[in-house]
């Protein structure tokens, strides 16, 4: 492992060098490489690259798949709980719409019971007083009736006693 990095620091210092030596272009700060060096050390670099940090590299695409993995099964962990959160409050909304329904359709229906009720309670004290009325009238026509027919019963009776009266008087007369 040691041996690796002092290949790669001594393959840096032969880049660097390698750019010293190059020729500059005029009027800038640029360098020409001889390319075919330039290449060749670059293949020696990544030989001499220590197996740790291929594989940190290794590790941290991994981890960075990972990671990408996790926030998507987040995402639709997140969007499964929005859509049944959703699902649950418009559930909870029918079954509260309902049980209000409900409530209104038991308050009328008890508005119109009592409604009813009273109705007939109504009707039925209309009903007895009218009975009482008629009981009433009807009595005293009966009264009337009755009088009216004892009142005659008793001019008959007067009638009849007269009658008697005088049948006992002339019997009285022709015979005593």
């Amino acid at each position: 492992m040691a041996n690796e990095s002092i290949d790669v620091l001594y393959l840096i210092d032969r880049l660097e060098e390698l750019v010293a030596r190059s020729f500059q272009v005029p009027l800038s700060s640029h360098v020409a490489v001889h390319r075919q060096r330039l290449l060749d050390l670059i293949d020696r670099m990544r030989v001499a690259m220590p197996a740790d940090i291929r594989g940190a590299r290794e590790v941290l695409q991994k981890q960075e798949e990972m990671l990408a993995q996790a926030q998507e099964e987040a995402a639709r962990i997140i969007a499964r709980a929005q859509t049944e959160l959703e699902e649950r409050l418009k559930n909870e909304a029918v079954v509260k719409a309902a049980a209000e329904r409900a409530q209104q359709i038991v308050r009328e229906g008890e508005e119109r019971a009592q409604a009813l009720v009273r109705d007939a309670e109504t009707q039925a004290r209309e009903r007895l007083d009218e009975a009482q009325r008629s009981a009433q009238q009807q009595m005293e026509e009966a009264d009337l009736y009755a009088l009216q027919t004892m009142r005659r019963l008793e001019t008959q009776i007067n009638n009849f006693l007269s009658t008697i009266r005088k049948g006992i008087e002339t019997m009285e007369e022709r015979g005593h």
